[in-house]
């Protein structure tokens, strides 16, 4: 029987949740470190002769961003869809079918678009992030750079960061565009009502506001998704497995964020 086996459970499991604490607090301040040093070579990085390259963030924008359009589009497709279908589905009980436009527009601007839009990323670009910060990790290209004279920092996270920056608030406002289309055309087929009158009480019902809404939660969920990338990648040990565990743990670290950012930001917005 080892030493830890006769130890106050009650003991075990605080030495436990203070490591996790320990762990969390070190973990949100390696991030914020991080994000302060980006914008520093962002800013001064040409001053010291480290400038970041626009080739690099052009070779992020375009594997967050372009490649993920199809994804992006057949998810935003769905989802108005879904919303028209089931906005008409419930208005219906009412009478009131004819104003479901006003759901489906504040839905999908406010809403589904930014966060489907979020965890897409989180998912498919955020993971890429992780696997291959934490796979440099391992096979010590990361220490190759320090030897070079080359900041990592400079080198692999600030084009991911001012990319993530550019594309996720891109492709939200495509996917805006793209949901209310599929959501007025589903809307045309099932009550008749024209695409041109669909898109004026559209445009009439929203505001610049509502539009600045679910763009500025993209841009919270841009940072998320990279710190949480970068900051899993760069805290790996062990060989493929830590790197698996390590992109996983992103993955889900980034989704997780991205809802409970998404429920605060609507919180104290709408009070």
């Amino acid at each position: 029987m080892t030493p830890t086996d006769t130890r106050n459970p009650i003991v075990v499991m605080t030495e436990r949740i203070g490591r996790a604490v320990v762990a969390g607090v070190e973990e949100i301040g390696l991030g914020a470190m991080m994000v302060i040093e980006s914008f520093y070579w962002l800013i001064f990085g040409r001053r010291e002769k480290q400038a970041v390259r626009f080739g690099a963030i052009a070779e992020q924008c375009m594997a967050i961003g372009i490649q993920a359009v199809p994804i992006i589009a057949l998810l935003a497709a769905t989802i108005g869809m879904m919303l028209a279908i089931q906005g008409i589905h419930t208005l219906r009980i009412f009478g009131a079918e004819s104003r479901v436009t006003i759901g489906i527009s504040f839905s999908v601007v406010r809403e589904f678009a930014p966060l489907i839009t979020g965890i897409v990323i989180a998912g498919r670009s955020g993971s890429a992030l992780a696997a291959r910060i934490g796979t440099m990790k391992i096979n010590q290209e990361v220490d190759a750079l320090y030897v070079m004279g080359i900041n990592p920092v400079r080198f692999l996270v600030v084009p991911s960061l001012v990319a993530m920056l550019i594309m996720l608030p891109a492709l939200t406002l495509f996917s805006d565009f793209v949901g209310l289309f599929f959501a007025g055309v589903y809307v045309n087929l099932d009550l008749g009502i024209s695409l041109a009158a669909y898109a004026d009480e559209t445009i009439e019902l929203l505001s610049v506001d509502d539009l600045m809404h679910g763009l500025g939660k993209s841009v919270i969920f841009s940072f998320l998704i990279a710190v949480i990338g970068v900051v899993n990648g760069a805290s790996v040990q062990g060989g493929a497995e830590g790197v698996g565990k390590a992109t996983t743990r992103a993955v889900v670290q980034s989704i997780s964020a991205i809802i409970v950012t998404d429920m605060l930001f609507a919180f104290v917005v709408t009070r």
